[in-house]
């Protein structure tokens, strides 16, 4: 899991209140995290993998770029996946080589590896779960740019300037005045280790606090942007608003879940350092308490990589296509077409950008015989290909090799 405590467990001089759970059932935590990172990591990297059914691209009709959220989409997945490996690696030294772990507790110890180990690891899965952090964040922000401003790839290198920026930035100061003066020489004292933790908790706070709030904006500007477009709201406007909002609210409730025990665990240890005698009775409670959501953090933190491709995606099943062929097709970078049934073809069709669950306002102005459309596309799971298309569109547009007929394209929901 991602904890700050672990970092300080590696020094010898750590606080009581860290070597209380750390120190607690060590193999049974490490076995939980090591089971949970597994399954997650399997059933991510399946999600991920190109399927056989779904949607393909149509290479006669000229599609723009695809906007950043796909991609951003991506990058989280890949950072979660990540910290699993780093959580693996981890619990697997402490599970095969436990005399590793005794050795990081010998003060002024003269070996360096296994210090090195604890250090590396607990820097590893920090950084790719803070950078999934910031990640996330910069996906809903990039979803409400994408409406208000039809936001497309240019902003993808900000983002990752941001991101990994940040992500290392903080990881690296919060170790710095941790160690300091040295591994096997800690500081003791709140005031050394608070730098340390504010580092590790703020981007996670971030995203609790303001994706709500871009998220709950982005869906008033969508739903004021369908009234404005059609000039009414009928069933369809109402249930394309809904279906954004569950996937907004999906991805949010997955990070609460994932992440809160964290906020939880840190609030309780925090109360205990503030005592003189954390074994004293009446702290009881308290002590259940963090050992309770020390291990629920342990199980749940490394879930985060498989329940964010179920948030952003739904189930995508194991039909899985290795055909070459089709990997340069990944979903996620691609804007992609339905296809349409051989039984049921329409030679106007109303091309349509699909990404992995993002929103996207795609505006694009002709000046050639004053045709002017505009399209909204969002991805939420369906029973087939795990997605439903919404294209809400005012006028036709022509594209090449398609024979226009004049007829305007009809609103409509492709299950």
């Amino acid at each position: 899991m991602a904890s700050p405590r672990l970092e300080t467990f590696c020094c010898p001089n750590r606080d009581a209140a860290t070597d209380f759970v750390v120190s607690f059932q060590p193999d049974l935590f490490a076995a939980l995290g090591l089971a949970s990172a597994t399954l997650s990591l399997l059933f991510a990297v399946l999600q991920i993998l190109p399927k056989r059914k779904g949607y393909r691209r149509l290479g006669q009709y000229p599609l723009p770029r695809p906007a950043s959220s796909s991609r951003i989409v991506f990058i989280i997945s890949i950072c979660d996946i990540l910290g699993c490996i780093g959580i693996i690696v981890r619990s697997s030294v402490w599970l095969g080589l436990p005399n590793v772990i005794e050795r990081i507790s010998v003060a002024n110890s003269t070996e360096v590896w296994p210090e090195v180990f604890c250090v590396g690891s607990a820097m590893w899965i920090q950084l790719f779960f803070s950078a999934s952090f910031w990640w996330t964040f910069c996906y809903a922000v990039d979803v409400f740019l994408v409406v208000k401003t039809s936001a497309g790839m240019s902003t993808i290198i900000l983002y990752h300037m941001i991101t990994w920026g940040l992500a290392v930035l903080l990881c690296v100061e919060g170790v710095a005045m941790l160690y300091y003066p040295s591994i096997s020489d800690c500081e003791q004292g709140l005031q050394h280790a608070i730098p340390h933790y504010v580092t590790t908790y703020a981007p996670m706070l971030l995203v609790l606090v303001a994706n709500p709030i871009f998220f709950n904006r982005t869906i008033s500007a969508v739903t004021s942007l369908l009234k404005g477009r059609q000039g009414i709201y009928t069933e369809n406007e109402r249930r394309l608003a809904n279906e954004i909002q569950i996937r907004f609210f999906k991805i949010m409730l997955v990070f609460f879940i994932c992440w809160v025990p964290n906020i939880i665990n840190e609030s309780l240890l925090f109360y205990l350092e503030m005592q003189s005698d954390i074994n004293d009775n009446g702290f009881r409670n308290i002590r259940n308490a963090a050992l309770i959501t020390w291990f629920i953090m342990g199980i749940l933190n490394p879930m985060q990589a498989f329940l964010n491709t179920l948030a952003f995606h739904g189930w995508t099943g194991f039909d899985v296509d290795f055909r070459l062929q089709q990997r340069r097709k990944l979903a996620w970078d691609s804007a992609s077409t339905s296809v349409p049934n051989a039984e049921a073809h329409n030679p106007t069709v109303g091309t349509t950008l699909l990404y992995q669950s993002h929103v996207q306002e795609a505006k694009k102005n002709m000046m050639s015989n004053g045709q002017h459309s505009d399209a909204i596309s969002v991805l939420s799971e369906g029973s087939d290909s795990s997605t439903v298309e919404f294209h809400i569109s005012t006028e036709p547009r022509e594209y090449e090799d398609v024979d226009a007929d004049g007829e305007s394209l009809e609103n409509s929901v492709r299950h």
